[in-house]
C-alpha cells in the first residue's frame, strides 16, 4: 500500500532528519512537511546530521503550506494522538488497526504526526479515519516526536509483512552422524587415556556425552575443535603433564 509520512508545524530540524532515518529503516520514503518552523529545514545540518545517510528521504520529501495539500491522493488517514478525544475518530492501537486495515480493500495511507509542544490539533485529528494512540507506562506517555515515527513505521510495516531478520554469521550445516560418531570415539580413547574414564566401569558417560552433542548439533569445524582437544589431552597425558 502506498504510505505518506505527513509532519505538521514540526519545530525542530533534528526531529525531521531523525524521522527520515526512522522511515528509511523501514522501507518508506515518501515524506511532506506540512508548514514547518525552518523554511529551509530540509538542507539544515542537524537535520542532515540526524538523517544518518537516509538523505534519499530528504530529497525527495515535499514542503506544503496546508494539509489540505500533503493529503492529496491519501484514501485513509490516521492520527497520532496519545490523549483521546470526545469527539472524532475511534482510538486505536496501531498494531490493532494496521491488522484491520490489511483485511480490507487496498487503500494510500497517511500517517499524520502533529507538533513536538502540542501534538495534533482537534481539527486535523477529526479529518482522519481513525486516532492512533501507542501503548505506554499509565503514568509516563511522553514519545519525542521521531520515536513515535519509528513505533508506528515499524507496526505498519510489520503488518505489511515485515523483513526478514539478516545474520551476520554464514549459516553452517551441522556435522553428519558419521563425523560425530568418530569425534566421540576420539574422545572415549582420550578420557581413557588420562584416566577420567575407566574402561571396566563406564557407567553411561559416553551415551549422555553422545546425547549432548546431539542435541547441539556441532558443525564440521566445531567437530574438528573438540578433536582437537582430545588429541591433545591424550598428548599431554603421553608427555606426563
Amino acid at each position: 500500500m502506498r504510505t505518506r509520512f505527513i509532519l505538521i508545524h514540526t519545530s525542530h530540524a533534528g526531529n525531521v532528519g531523525a524521522t527520515a532515518r526512522a522511515m528509511r529503516t523501514m522501507g518508506f520514503d515518501d515524506l511532506v512537511l506540512v508548514a514547518p518552523r525552518w523554511d529551509n529545514v530540509l538542507r539544515r545540518e542537524e537535520t542532515i546530521q540526524r538523517a544518518s545517510g537516509a538523505l534519499d528521504v530528504l530529497e525527495k520529501a515535499r514542503i506544503v503550506a496546508t494539509l489540505d495539500e500533503a493529503l492529496d491522493g491519501l484514501t485513509h488517514l490516521c492520527a497520532t494522538a496519545m490523549v483521546s478525544r470526545d469527539f472524532g475518530p475511534p482510538t486505536r492501537a496501531p498494531r490493532e488497526h494496521f491488522a484491520q486495515l490489511m483485511q480490507g480493500s487496498e487503500q494510500h495511507v497517511g500517517l499524520l504526526f502533529g507538533s513536538e509542544r502540542f501534538g495534533m490539533r482537534n481539527e486535523d485529528v477529526y479529518r482522519c479515519h481513525v486516532a492512533l494512540s501507542i501503548p505506554t507506562a499509565p503514568d509516563f506517555g511522553s514519545l519525542n516526536l521521531a520515536a513515535a515515527v519509528q513505533l508506528v513505521a515499524y507496526e505498519w510495516r510489520q503488518a505489511l509483512g515485515g523483513f526478514d531478520v539478516r545474520s551476520a554469521a554464514p549459516v553452517t550445516p551441522p556435522a553428519d552422524a558419521q563425523a560425530v560418531a568418530g569425534m566421540l570415539a576420539h574422545w572415549e580413547r582420550s578420557l581413557v587415556d588420562i584416566g577420567f574414564l575407566d574402561p571396566a566401569a563406564p557407567k553411561k558417560l559416553m551415551p549422555r556425552l553422545a546425547q549432548m552433542f546431539n542435541r547441539a548439533q556441532p558443525t564440521v569445524e566445531e567437530v574438528h575443535i573438540l578433536r582437537g582437544i582430545a588429541k591433545a589431552m591424550a598428548d599431554q597425558k603421553r608427555l606426563g603433564r
